[in-house]
């Protein structure tokens, strides 16, 4: 009886835990599935794989190794590649809308023309990453590194980079309409071109930054650092400018 009832409360412990998710998810994984929508590689060495072209909607990547992995033109809607390492992997025209990669590594990676709306990349590591012409509409960047990234015509509307490193940083013609970048470290970035309509740079570090010729229409500059940052032929229409004066409707290239 003693055994029963020991057995019993065993049982509902392991319940309990299942239903907290706090075992870690590798325990229930298989390296050896084959690819397929929802697999589970949590965990495992799969660096170089080629999955290119295949359907991977909600599987699981958590902490897993895909270092110089393929996967040009895969489904990643909803996946799960939180913590997984994927330098220098290829993610070019893959379709990852609301697809987690919160505090990956994937530096040196390519997601060319990919779709990433309401991805979360928050805290990732992304220096050198290729998003050029990649649609990441409120994407979140929350404290991502960004150095020498290049986000040229990609589309970043609504998306949320607060306080992300993003030095030397190219952002030349893309759209960054109600993009919140407050606080965001962003030395030498060029903004070339780019629509920066109601974008929130806030406390934001923009030394030496190129905005030639960016439209920044009602965007708001509240104590940015803007020390030798270029502004020629800017829009700055109704903009709110660093010490918080905001510019005329007419102001082009100078705040006045």
């Amino acid at each position: 009886m003693i055994h029963e009832k020991n057995s019993s409360i065993n049982g509902l412990f392991v319940s309990a835990i299942l239903i907290l998710g706090q075992v870690p998810v590798a325990s229930l994984a298989d390296c050896t599935d084959e690819p397929a929508a929802g697999v589970n590689w949590a965990g495992c060495d799969k660096q170089g794989v080629d999955l290119s072209g295949m359907d991977l909607s909600n599987a699981v990547f958590t902490r897993t190794n895909l270092e110089n992995a393929n996967f040009t033109g895969t489904r990643l809607s909803h996946a799960d590649l939180n913590l997984s390492k994927l330098k220098n992997a290829r993610f070019d025209e893959a379709r990852m809308i609301k697809a987690r990669l919160i505090g990956v590594n994937a530096e040196g990676a390519s997601f060319r023309n990919a779709i990433l709306d309401d991805a979360s990349l928050s805290r990732a590591t992304l220096n050198k990453t290729d998003f050029s012409g990649a649609r990441l509409r409120k994407v979140s960047f929350y404290e991502a590194r960004l150095d020498n990234a290049d986000f040229s015509q990609a589309n970043l509307e609504g998306a949320r980079l607060e306080r992300a490193k993003m030095y030397a940083t190219q952002f030349a013609e893309a759209n960054l309409i109600s993009a919140n970048m407050e606080a965001v470290d962003a030395e030498t970035a060029s903004f070339r071109k780019a629509n920066m309509t109601r974008a929130v740079l806030d406390d934001a570090v923009l030394r030496e930054a190129d905005f030639t010729e960016a439209d920044l229409t009602k965007a708001s500059l509240r104590e940015a650092i803007i020390d030798d940052a270029i502004f020629d032929a800017a829009i700055l229409s109704d903009t709110i400018w660093v010490q918080y004066q905001r510019c005329r409707a007419t102001s082009v290239g100078e705040c006045r």
